[in-house]
């Protein structure tokens, strides 16, 4: 029983299930843990080895999510903030959501791993969440739903039904441009230009008008393009203007590795900024400083300054 051509799929499921990564992999474990534990009771007449492991996963799921609310993104919690200047205190309390790091698993289904996508499902209850998943992105049938959860096709069906109801407002995700677009490319080239170049304007006027930006851990986000250039100068004064960045993907999205100037000529892992670009701008920046989600992507901690070339 060979359970690891299962491991990525697998841990994408329990991504969205779960909202972070660190946890996923944590489940994704214990998943096949348990089924090495339980591989003389398989019966593959019943169902194949790939429905037998998802069944184990998402009771894993279910069970890690019992009595624990939602993981959310700043602009889930309340209003967005109108002062540039507020204290950049990070809520160490909240359990917020993390990205994936796309370049260390060949998943399928991008589009839903996008973080709008899984934010939003993270509202709704764990059992629905379940069923939503299995159901649009993994394709399995109610059936195979109804024994992976232990309930009827009635009600897989009925989940299924208020959980879509519960989404139909979050927007076409699958409308949204991949990373390597040709137009998607241009942005996010013009952008990292910009912002090595420390230049606000131009940084705004690659964004819509009613761009979000948001910051997790710290509980504070902004919208639209003033308060977005506002914060941006503040961050160019706070911590200088040489930085580098390496451009990556992450959540089926593109990211950039930010890493910002220190005294002596080297740069330190900064932020991981996952983009949103759809009509030719950036229409949200979600920026994680958190150094656990950061280590995810195995990027170097440090870099010097002539380890990356300055024409684009």
């Amino acid at each position: 029983m060979d359970f690891e051509p299962y491991r990525g799929e697998l841990l994408a499921f329990c991504y969205r299930m779960l909202g972070a990564f660190h946890e996923a992999e944590d489940v994704v474990q214990e998943t096949l843990l348990r089924a090495w534990k339980a591989r003389e009771r398989y019966d593959p007449t019943r169902a194949s080895l790939r429905t037998w492991l998802y069944r184990i996963a998402t009771n894993a799921c279910l069970t890690a999510l019992e009595g624990r609310g939602r993981r959310p993104l700043p602009s889930g919690l309340g209003a967005p903030s109108d002062d540039p200047e507020a204290p950049l205190a990070p809520a160490l309390d909240v359990p917020w959501m993390g990205p994936f790091p796309d370049a260390r698993f060949d998943v399928q289904a991008r589009a839903d791993l996008r973080l709008a996508w899984v934010a939003a499902v993270q509202v709704l209850p764990a059992r629905q969440r379940a069923v939503l998943v299995l159901r649009e992105v993994l394709e399995f049938t109610a059936c195979e739903v109804a024994e992976q959860l232990g309930t009827t096709v009635a009600a897989v069906n009925s989940m299924l039904q208020r959980a879509r109801a519960a989404l139909a407002g979050v927007g076409d995700l699958h409308g949204v441009c991949e990373p390597d677009d040709p137009e998607v490319r241009a942005v996010v080239q013009r952008y990292v230009r910009a912002f090595e170049a420390a230049d606000v304007p131009a940084l705004v006027r690659l964004l819509s008008h009613d761009a979000v930006l948001e910051m997790p851990p710290v509980p504070l986000w902004y919208r639209g393009r003033s308060g977005y250039g506002l914060f941006m100068d503040r961050v160019f004064r706070m911590r200088g203007t040489s930085w580098v960045v390496r451009e990556l993907t992450a959540n089926g999205q593109p990211a950039l590795a930010a890493y910002a100037p220190e005294p002596g000529g080297e740069h330190r892992l900064h932020t991981l900024q996952v983009l949103t670009v759809t009509g030719g701008l950036v229409t949200h920046n979600i920026v994680f400083a958190d150094p656990r989600v950061l280590d995810a992507f195995e990027l170097p901690q440090r870099i010097p300054f002539d380890d990356f070339p300055r024409e684009r």
